[in-house]
């Protein structure tokens, strides 16, 4: 029997010796191998950090006491020695174990994540809320080197340092910057500021110290003269000066020293930085040699490495990321920005031929919009491309910033709609609600990949003003890609049958599936007409008014939520001008959609072709129910026009 097969609870890996500890390191990583080359999801972000959670869950007492994951992509490991060892082949899959830290999953998961930056905000509420409560137990972040590049880590260390509440930051550096540091000369001093008889013997010092007539200028020279000594070995003194007492960095992968030192810091008074140094993709050569495709990496072979081969149509990223190369020949001004996205956002061929016009700012939307409007303020005209769900936290660039002086900026959210296998932290389900109450924006969402090019290249042929937001979806394009792209219409839509009594209104990657479905009702007898809502804002009045004089039934498809969406500023135009037909919006309801694959998620949701043409029909033939959605919007428009409550 495997290590590994004997470890339920943290409590069962205390039973292993240390010498033990080594080779169920290899037995994790061997597992986490052979099901990610079967599931796909983050490998090497977790191979990195084995050793590092053996380490915790030897040193530390789980889950009284609590640690929290920064984006928690690295943390397979800790769900296999916590009692998921049997399900993690599931990870990521519809029904099974999230790709990332869940509160409702386990009582090991004690907060959830999938944005970066927020473990030690969220750690230092656990440490606050721990001593109100009157509890003792320990609180403990890790944050890897590129998460601390956000600036809410900073604003969170800032507090901690203030309020001096105990806590334990690690902090996780896997890049070669600081490899030079990892050796016996840091290895000996972090050892000597971590020891227990070095701290009370420091202690000791400063409270004798205190005693003599010029105790504050002793003690500032005693001060002065460890970190100096700290300075000049160790690349601590930004966090000693926020008030951490920085330790490290230290060896991540040295299993009885990483031990050693949480067992001699974990008492420490006030909040403590502990500097690990790991390799990301460790113990798997492919995942050493190939970082970046082996962060988030699909179904693979785990002998040689190799993706398992994909065949046909370009992915929505892919003819983005060629079209940027069109722009940038085509004008000078345009730049790209990104944060920390460069392969995610299919801008990798951008940065390699014109590395002077291309920005990735690091894991920082909110400092991202905010350059990119700078930019844009003074000439340049930038394309700010950051996923639908990271770009919520730079939604007050976007006003401030941005709209408010109606820069040209054009902000390119890739995974707009559902991310898949992410999950909820990850799915673009908000953009068009969040981007559609704000002046100076246009919100533009192409149906294929042709649409798409079109789009941005209209942005620079007609110097566009204004903000546009640009969404289209984690997919491949439904069609192949043209020679060249075609003039389009901006702000108009466009009719993809003749107009009739039955409309479907379909925004983006929803036109697909509703042109499948419009053709399965038309077998089946039943005339609908479909409509590429391509601009949700602004909405296409001539078209709507078209719609209102002819249609006796009106549809909406998006793939967003349904407040705020496309669908009610619709609802809201016909409203207003007396329309007495029928309307349904489908949409993403008031839920948060879990993970699995976009057509699980779609069929789910009665978002594919199926669903969409059993909904159409279903509402066709139940006209008492069918005018629910405008009803209530009515009578709420009533209801507030009489200065009565609506519940």
């Amino acid at each position: 029997m495997s290590y590994l097969e004997k470890i339920n609870s943290p409590a069962d890996t205390k039973k292993l010796a240390i010498e033990d500890l080594s080779r169920l390191a290899d037995e994790v990583r061997q597992e986490i191998i052979s099901v990610v080359s079967e599931t796909g999801g983050h490998l090497a972000s977790n191979l990195g950090a084995v050793e590092l959670t053996i380490a915790l869950h030897y040193a530390f007492d789980l889950p009284t006491d609590k640690i929290v994951w920064d984006v928690s992509h690295q943390i397979y490991p800790h769900k296999l020695l916590t009692g998921r060892r049997d399900k993690l082949s599931t990870i990521r899959q519809y029904g099974g174990l999230a790709g990332y830290a869940k509160r409702t999953e386990s009582e090991y998961d004690h907060f959830g994540a999938g944005h970066a930056s927020t473990s030690i905000s969220a750690a230092l509420g656990l440490a606050v809320a721990r001593d109100l409560n009157k509890e003792d137990h320990k609180v403990i972040a890790v944050i890897g080197d590129g998460a601390m590049t956000g600036g809410l880590a900073f604003e969170g260390m800032n507090n901690a340092g203030s309020l001096k509440k105990d806590l334990l930051v690690i902090l996780n550096d896997n890049t070669w910057s600081i490899s030079k540091n990892v050796g016996s000369i840091s290895k000996y001093m972090t050892g000597i500021m971590a020891d227990e008889k070095f701290n009370k013997l420091r202690s000791e010092v400063w409270e004798m110290t205190g005693r003599f007539k010029r105790r504050d200028k002793i003690r500032e020279t005693v001060r002065r003269l460890e970190n100096s000594i700290k300075g000049l070995l160790v690349p601590g003194m930004l966090f000693d000066k926020m008030g951490f007492r920085y330790l490290g960095p230290i060896d991540g992968h040295d299993l009885p020293l990483l031990i050693k030192t949480l067992n001699d810091i974990k008492n420490m008074i006030g909040p403590v930085m502990l500097h690990i140094a790991t390799t990301k993709g460790k113990g798997y050569a492919p995942a050493e040699h190939d970082v970046t495709r082996f962060h988030g990496v699909g179904k693979f072979d785990k002998v040689t490495g190799k993706s398992a081969s994909e065949t046909g149509l370009p992915a929505y990223t892919d003819v983005f990321g060629d079209t940027m190369l069109e722009l940038a020949e085509k004008d000078k001004r345009v730049v790209a920005i990104t944060a920390a996205m460069a392969p995610g956002t299919g801008l990798v061929p951008f940065s390699e031929k014109y590395p002077d016009r291309f920005f990735d700012v690091g894991i920082a939307e909110a400092h991202a919009a905010c350059y990119a409007a700078g930019l844009a303020a003074d000439g340049i005209r930038p394309y700010l491309t950051v996923y639908s769900t990271f770009m919520q936290r730079a939604y007050d660039q976007v006003i401030h910033d941005m709209a408010i002086q109606n820069l040209p900026v054009v902000i390119c959210m890739d995974r707009g709609g559902l991310a898949g296998n992410d999950g909820p932290t990850h799915h673009g389900a908000y953009d068009l609600s969040y981007m559609g109450p704000v002046p100076n924006l246009t919100i533009a969402v192409p149906k294929d990949g042709n649409e798409l090019r079109s789009m941005l290249h209209h942005t620079i042929d007609n110097d566009i003003s204004g903000v546009v937001a640009l969404r289209y979806p984690r997919d491949k394009v439904p069609e192949a890609i043209t020679e060249k792209p075609a003039k389009i219409e901006w702000g108009k839509w466009e009719w993809l049958t003749k107009p009739g009594e039955t409309v479907v209104l379909a925004v983006g990657s929803m036109v697909t599936e509703a042109t499948k479905a419009v053709k399965q009702l038309k077998e089946n007898g039943l005339e609908v007409s479909l409509v590429n809502a391509r601009f949700v804002k602004p909405l296409d009045n001539e078209i709507l008014d078209q719609i209102l004089k002819s249609a006796t039934t009106v549809f909406t498809i998006e793939e967003n939520s349904l407040r705020g969406g496309f669908g009610q500023a619709v609802a809201d135009y016909l409203l207003e001008r007396n329309y007495t037909g029928k309307f349904t919006p489908l949409g993403i309801p008031d839920k948060f959609v879990p993970h699995g694959t976009r057509e699980e998620l779609l069929a789910d949701l009665e978002l594919d072709s199926a669903g969409i043409a059993h909904r159409i029909a279903t509402e066709k033939e139940s006209p008492a129910t069918s005018n629910g959605f405008l009803s209530r919007l009515s009578l709420r428009k009533n209801n507030v026009t009489r200065g009565n409550k609506v519940s």
